[in-house]
């Protein structure tokens, strides 16, 4: 019997985009405005800065960022100024929210979600802290 072979693009299975074009991150400000009004979500402080989440998870249909290119606002938590500059510190940015225990994509889309629901929204972040205890 003679093999066959299935022909398929070569990016078929890309986790990337089809395209390498910049797209401009989508804005939202209410939502934005929205989180400061929430506590940090590692220590549970205020006042909280809205943290980006640059790095890429399909599961969550988080895009790969280009160069130069800002998360959506959908993509962002409530971290205090000390926190968010460790998670910029850090360098990896997977290894710092590894390093609190925290998926910050599953709460990030949680807290969009309920945007401007403060109650839901402090729901959330304390099923978080419970967790980590």
């Amino acid at each position: 019997m003679a093999g066959f072979r299935v022909l398929r693009e070569p990016t078929a299975f890309s986790m990337s985009p089809v395209t390498t074009k910049k797209r401009p991150a989508a804005k939202d400000a209410d939502h934005l405005k929205w989180l400061h009004e929430l506590p940090c979500i590692v220590t549970g402080r205020r006042p909280v800065e809205a943290a980006h989440i640059s790095y890429a998870d399909p599961a969550y249909g988080k895009r790969e960022r280009g160069k130069s290119e800002k998360a959506d606002d959908r993509w962002t938590v409530p971290l205090c100024r000390e926190e968010h500059a460790k998670q910029h510190r850090m360098g990896d940015e997977r290894a710092y929210w590894n390093s609190v225990g925290i998926d910050p994509l599953k709460v990030a889309a949680a807290l969009y979600g309920v945007s401007g629901d403060t109650d839901m929204g402090l729901v959330i972040i304390r099923s978080i802290a419970r967790k980590q205890s």
